[in-house]
């Protein structure tokens, strides 16, 4: 295992055994293909299924694959987690369920990847493409990403993308501030990005729907609008200050 990573790329888990080791396997073959070092961190939130034992099992464990095993907390947890514990001196955020595929890696990274701390995946660009996606679905995150701009981040196409890239010294730094568990860690974390002067750049992407997505359009929408009045409510108190890093 290699002490510092030139890229970390970290997978939140949660009863994924239908597709960890296919994520597994075509991340790790992309990575093999490079030229430069790398990590691949599967953090586990609390699986209930084989999840945990199938990574283990895995040809790369122990050698370029790293296990994060927490207890169940929600996606930011998980994402949070791997932040803490990756090396890389960029680290990608990559959902289980590879919807974007994984050569668009090249395009968050230099020397392709336009200048930023963190550079982020967009499916509302001009180049960018969307396959397969119900009209509901894509009907209510544009509205979610709507009232996210007008609350938030008012400067960003999509902020929910699964795919982001953060160089070590700012994943450090957001990932000591975060505090929201669930899906709307995301918006925390570029909330908080802006707050501390870090530049933010968006990159198109192509991106599949997959019918099997642990996201639940109505519950999990309601309970972003919920952490997007905690992040006000926290900006208020001071928790996002920078003097709050240890």
């Amino acid at each position: 295992m290699i002490d510092h990573p030139f890229l970390s790329v970290i997978i939140p888990a949660y009863n994924e055994q239908t597709r960890i080791v296919s994520a597994i396997t075509s991340v790790a073959e992309y990575l093999r293909s490079q030229n430069y070092t790398w990590e691949l961190l599967i953090v586990d939130d609390g699986s209930t299924d084989e999840t945990e034992t199938i990574v283990k099992c895995h040809p790369d464990y122990g050698e370029s694959v790293r296990l994060v095993s927490v207890i169940h907390g929600g996606k930011g947890w998980a994402v949070q987690n791997g932040m803490l514990n990756a090396k890389g001196l960029y680290q990608f955020l990559c959902d289980a369920d590879l919807s974007m595929p994984i050569q668009h890696l090249q395009d968050f990274l230099p020397p392709k990847a336009p200048d930023g701390d963190i550079i982020i995946g967009s499916r509302e660009m001009p180049m960018s493409s969307r396959f397969g996606e119900p009209f509901i679905r894509h009907l209510m995150g544009r509205i979610y990403n709507s009232i996210v701009r007008f609350v938030a981040v008012s400067d960003i196409r999509d902020t929910q993308c699964g795919f982001k890239c953060f160089t070590k010294e700012s994943a450090e730094k957001l990932s000591r501030l975060q505090t929201i568990k669930g899906f709307g860690f995301d918006v925390e974390l570029l909330y908080v990005a802006r707050k501390l002067g870090l530049k933010i750049s968006e990159v198109p992407i192509d991106w599949y729907y997959n019918s099997d997505s642990k996201v639940r359009p109505f519950h999990d929408s309601i309970r972003s609008i919920v952490d997007l009045l905690v992040i006000k409510w926290n900006n208020i108190r001071g928790k996002y200050l920078p003097t709050t890093i240890d």
